[in-house]
């Protein structure tokens, strides 16, 4: 999908389509639609022009609202802060970028983050344009992150993950888990939960597994060794906690604690520590691990 606008310092311009409704200009529309921005805002950004049509031509204050008319704007963050923790490159090519990405540092722009994110950081740093991240990682877990150099190539590496053909092994901190004898298979049905950005596990068929091997023992925590063999949002987090041993720090699971804002001194202990596949290119082993320890002992 083109834009009539450029990607500005690694974000791309985000658009929205005109929906059925009563606003005259297309102002009215986007103070209803994001009240959170502000009525200031929005005039600064079309006084700017830096609000178009599909065509590029500028809006302004007096624009007419025509719904089923697509724009385009950029997004913008008033403040945002740091996260003083730094990616390192550990392989580039002409197809990918593999990232060790560090805790609290989100892969896409999201919510309070915009260019303190994996994906904005990168495009300034190495100018890809068209970098774009294969697979998810969650903002509180570090480790091993692959990203799309070629738009051409993309679809190959992306089929990789959609048909579960990688391995990935994950390592966490957390209580020494005593009831099971390991290694084991650990399956669930997992559903979306209250609040909005929690899982939860329901009776039925299930949906996600997950292979669970304790590596070693200190006292009562234990450092695990992971493997998904499904790929469900918060799987490896849910699973631990159902089995009564929470990974260390995990501000979601078994319960949602207040939310900590920009405390970064307790880092999720979760790792993704690495990742294996044929690559769909070359058709040569690929093997790529963290350079990143857990807090373990």
């Amino acid at each position: 999908m083109s834009s009539p606008l450029p990607i500005r310092h690694g974000v791309a311009p985000s658009y929205i389509w005109l929906q059925k409704g009563a606003w005259k200009t297309v102002i009215e529309f986007l103070i209803h639609r994001f009240p959170e921005v502000g009525d200031e805002v929005w005039l600064d950004r079309l006084n700017r022009g830096e609000v178009v049509d599909e065509a590029g031509n500028a809006l302004t204050v007096t624009s007419p609202y025509f719904w089923g008319q697509r724009i385009f704007y950029y997004r913008e963050l008033s403040n945002e802060t740091p996260i003083p923790f730094e990616e390192k490159i550990l392989f580039q090519d002409q197809h990918i970028l593999v990232v060790d990405k560090p805790h609290f540092l989100p892969v896409i722009p999201t919510g309070r983050f915009l260019h303190e994110t994996l994906l904005v950081r990168l495009k300034n740093k190495l100018d890809l344009p068209e970098l774009s991240p294969i697979h998810r990682l969650d903002r509180e877990t570090a480790g091993v992150m692959i990203f799309s150099t070629n738009q051409t190539s993309r679809g190959a590496y992306q089929s990789l993950f959609q048909q579960r053909n990688v391995s990935k092994e994950y390592q966490a901190i957390a209580p020494h888990l005593s009831s099971y004898t390991a290694p084991f298979t650990y399956r669930s049905l997992m559903v979306p939960g209250t609040p909005f950005f929690r899982m939860q596990e329901i009776p039925g068929i299930p949906n996600s597994e997950t292979h669970i091997e304790v590596m070693e023992q200190c006292g009562n925590i234990s450092r695990y060794r992971l493997q998904p063999l499904t790929g469900k949002k918060h799987q490896l987090r849910v699973h631990l906690a159902a089995l009564g041993v929470p990974i260390i720090n995990d501000a979601f699971y078994p319960i949602a604690l207040p939310c900590k804002a920009d405390d970064i001194s307790q880092p999720l202990q979760l790792l993704a520590h690495s990742i294996r596949f044929i690559d769909p290119i070359t058709r040569s082993e690929r093997f790529f691990e963290t350079e990143l320890k857990l807090s373990w002992r």
